[in-house]
């Protein structure tokens, strides 16, 4: 006679390791115990400066560096660098302030899976940790816009989007879901809530966004964004 066995439980979730580098002590007791609060992630290594982290990273392997951008004598666009170019398995989300809009670019060109606002709440600093750990990229609606100037193609105030320059061939052509989406991330919406808006799961917004890069010949969502402006796809 068959008997069922019950299917095993599945396995609780690792925590996700994190390294946290922040200058000034204060800033990092206060990140420290916003983190510490959560059983989704576990506090591996933290360092005062650059130099200590891009020293103690490649040894510990963290999944995600949490990283200060205005760290003094080695910044966090030049630790971002050292770190992609050495563990590049190693997701980067960046903690910045308004007024570092072209240091964000710099680091999210080199290798920063997106970035957060000094101040922001902890249960969003725990979802963006998620976020990049699972491949994705946060950028926050309200830099977004601020930071998209930078990757405006054409003359300045131009209103229409750029032509494509001649011999550039067509790309395959967006399919309205993707458009919708696109639209979406260039607000600054995460995965998560972009699934929760069009009541998809996280898998399919990851998939759609392969399906988006690949079709813009393009490797993350602020490079997504530009193209989408540039080729008149969406609008900012």
């Amino acid at each position: 006679m068959d008997e069922s066995v019950p299917s095993p439980s599945p396995a609780p979730q690792a925590p996700i390791r994190v390294y946290v580098v922040e200058d000034q002590t204060k800033i990092l007791k206060n990140q420290l115990k916003l983190l510490e609060s959560s059983r989704e992630v576990t506090i591996v290594g933290t360092a005062l400066s650059g130099e200590t982290a891009v020293e103690e990273v490649p040894r510990i392997k963290p999944d995600v560096l949490l990283l200060d951008l205005g760290l003094p004598r080695m910044s966090g666009i030049d630790v971002t660098r050292v770190v992609k170019a050495t563990i590049p398995q190693v997701e980067i989300l960046i903690f910045t302030i308004f007024d570092e809009e072209d240091k964000v670019l710099e680091a999210v060109k080199a290798g920063a899976s997106g970035y957060l606002l000094k101040g922001t709440p902890a249960d969003r600093i725990i979802e963006a940790i998620k976020e990049v750990r699972a491949g994705g990229t946060v950028i926050q609606p309200n830099l977004a816009r601020r930071l998209l100037k930078h990757f405006r193609v054409g003359v300045p105030g131009e209103t229409e989007p750029a032509a494509l320059p001649v011999g550039e061939p067509e790309l395959k052509p967006l399919s309205d879901r993707e458009k919708e989406i696109l639209q979406l991330i260039a607000k600054g919406v995460s995965n998560s809530e972009a699934a929760k808006l069009l009541s998809l799961s996280k898998a399919t917004i990851r998939t759609h966004l392969e399906h988006i890069y690949r079709k813009l010949e393009v490797t993350n969502r602020v490079e997504a964004v530009t193209e989408g402006i540039r080729k008149g796809l969406i609008s900012v």
